[in-house]
């Protein structure tokens, strides 16, 4: 994991939960919404930086779209499955500069930047401990 998402990470463990299921869905569409508008304004001056900017949506959304929480639609996956997801996303987020090789240009900062941002949102939302019995039984009888 990318040092800064760490550091987020380690920085908001004592910081008490507050950001509920609803909160959570609306910050992860807005999320989804800013990566695609990153790469209508990218695209012009550093196509690398927008494919990063879309893929970075595109997986955020499918993920989004698949969880079990308001604004699911498919509601495949668990809460707190979509939460352990969300560290890789704000990993792959951090590394895109680096994976897409642009990352000695000045669009990186946008990418570490929301790498931290999802880190905080994950770190400060109030996930279940563990997801209930019938969450995970639908999430089983799915995936078989």
């Amino acid at each position: 994991m990318p040092i800064l998402n760490s550091a987020a990470k380690l920085m908001l463990k004592p910081v008490p939960r507050f950001i509920s299921r609803q909160a959570h869905a609306v910050i992860d569409y807005m999320m989804v919404g800013s990566f695609f508008m990153s790469a209508v304004w990218l695209w012009p001056r550093n196509k690398r930086a927008a494919l990063g900017a879309l893929i970075c949506g595109g997986s955020g959304l499918a993920v989004s779209l698949l969880t079990n929480y308001p604004g699911g639609v498919k509601k495949v996956m668990s809460f707190s499955r979509h939460g352990e997801i969300e560290l890789g996303l704000a990993a792959m987020a951090a590394t895109m500069p680096e994976f897409l090789a642009f990352k000695d240009d000045a669009e990186k900062k946008l990418f570490l930047g929301q790498g931290v941002v999802i880190t905080a949102v994950r770190e400060l939302t109030e996930f279940p401990d563990k997801a209930n019995r019938r969450e995970r039984a639908i999430e089983i009888a799915r995936a078989a």
